[in-house]
């Protein structure tokens, strides 16, 4: 099963601490370690801690490497985004080893890296639209929104595009509006600038947009910050199919946290002042799910969290050639939530990263789509807001052929990659604050048991996983 398998993937990998990792190889012990230290900033990546990092990005350059061929979007020091790797991969096709002996690209990389430099601009915080899925041909992207004419022309605003500055750059934007903007005779900026993000978006072949945005625009003292695709004045988008899919910001999973890590329930307050997004999905995407979209504003997390997946996959699954784009806001909470877990789900199905055992593919999504696009993971659990912690928990949510992407169901007959193995330093979080005592019915049980902690007030627990049938249950 997709969730059993993804199950599997957030509860095992090689021990950072046994020993039996050669140096090229960091464990996640080592990853998490360095992930609850600080965000990620591509700038920041020479010294002793750049060492760190530059291992981690080597690691998952090579676990890429196993089935995929692939160029490399050259991002050193963070010149085109301070927040994404320094080495950005676009996959080209899945390949066999002969192949990569002999790999030829199939894509111009020096019109790709200027399309890139030229869109970053178009987007919050420079994070411009990339490629991190490759499934069946077609490329599952990631970004953040729109940016609106307060980060375009906001003093700091503007200088956080060019140089990855602080995260609060918005608190001393200046105050100019749409209309001042158009009185300066700089009402070509939007066109230019999103004409670009619009020729990427066509050379990527994507045609579906998924925004996750609960408002239409980010508004910041006052000021319209950012935009969104679904609000764009000139219907510059129109061509592509866009989905207005409002999901909670990462403030939401304080009351998850505050809940006993409960998401069966707990329900996001619709009728707050600044949510003005409304669910829009065109028809012929829902009419085979199955599901009362009108409905949405009742659902629980699990509910919502579960329905969203479903779309997606079915989106991607779908008999067309076209690709995808997720995107929030600023494009690393709830954006990563959701290219995880498709990244586990199809490789549960055997559809993607087919060598990766189950500690790779967890490896290879915590470095690369939470650590390396900029998860602010240590202010997230300073506040308690785990969202983090919530993707890989909602893992056995999803154990139903409903979620699978194949579309006969073999995923019983897929062979295993794995048995038993032990995985330390699962989680950063403290043991005292995890919520009660879950069993999880799946392919696969967890076994959690403690051991010695290694990075500030944060303990580790390891995590081993048992064949079917152990009557065992997870502690998170």
């Amino acid at each position: 099963m997709a969730g059993a398998r993804a199950a599997a993937a957030a509860s095992g990998g090689p021990s950072a601490s046994s020993g039996n990792q050669p140096p090229q190889e960091p464990g996640l012990g080592e990853l998490l370690e360095e992930f609850s230290r600080t965000q990620y900033r591509a700038k920041d990546c020479s010294g002793t801690g750049g060492s760190k990092v530059e291992r981690i990005e080597k690691r998952c350059l090579e676990l890429f490497g196993r089935d995929y061929c692939y160029s490399v979007i050259q991002n050193v020091n963070g010149d085109i985004c301070g927040h994404y790797p320094q080495h950005i991969v676009f996959l080209e096709y899945e390949s066999s080893e002969k192949e990569k002996d002999t790999f030829q690209s199939t894509v111009q990389v020096s019109k790709l890296q200027d399309l890139v430099n030229r869109s970053k601009t178009a987007r919050c915080r420079g994070r411009f639209v990339c490629p991190v899925i490759l499934f069946k041909g077609k490329h599952i992207c990631r970004s953040a929104t729109l940016a609106g004419w307060g980060e375009l022309y906001g003093r700091t605003g503007y200088n956080y595009i060019f140089s990855g500055g602080a995260d609060d750059a918005w608190a001393d934007s200046e105050d100019i509006t749409e209309e001042d903007c158009a009185l300066r005779s700089d009402t070509h900026l939007f066109d230019k600038v999103r004409g670009y993000d619009i020729k990427l978006l066509r050379y990527l072949s994507v045609k579906y947009i998924c925004d996750l945005m609960v408002e239409n625009k980010k508004v910041k003292f006052g000021m319209n910050v950012t935009s969104s695709e679904k609000v764009d004045k000139a219907q510059r988008y129109a061509d592509f199919t866009l989905l207005s899919i409002p999901y909670p910001g990462c403030e939401f999973f304080k009351e998850y946290k505050d809940r006993d890590y409960m998401a069966e329930g707990l329900i996001f307050n619709w009728k707050q002042d600044y949510v003005d997004a409304p669910l829009s999905i065109p028809d012929f995407l829902t009419c085979s799910l199955n599901i009362d979209w009108s409905q949405y504003q009742s659902w629980d997390l699990v509910q919502q969290t579960q329905n969203y997946l479903k779309l997606l996959l079915s989106i991607i699954n779908s008999d067309d050639d076209s690709g995808l784009l997720v995107h929030c806001i600023s494009g690393w909470d709830r954006t990563p939530l959701f290219i995880s877990l498709l990244r586990l789900s199809l490789w549960a199905d055997g559809l993607i990263h087919t060598s990766l055992k189950p500690a790779e593919i967890l490896y290879l999504t915590v470095a690369y789509d939470w650590f390396l696009f900029g998860h602010m993971l240590v202010d997230r659990l300073s506040k308690g807001e785990e969202i983090f912690f919530f993707c890989f928990n909602f893992l056995k949510h999803i154990i139903s052929e409903e979620f699978s992407a194949l579309k006969t169901q073999r995923r019983k007959s897929l062979p295993a990659r794995d048995v038993g193995f032990t995985l330390e330093d699962i989680c950063m979080l403290r043991r005292k604050d995890r919520g009660s005592t879950t069993s999880l019915g799946s392919d696969f049980s967890l076994v959690m048991e403690s051991s010695p902690g290694a990075a500030g007030s944060f303990t580790y627990e390891a995590v081993e996983l048992l064949p079917a049938g152990a009557q065992t249950q997870a502690a998170w």
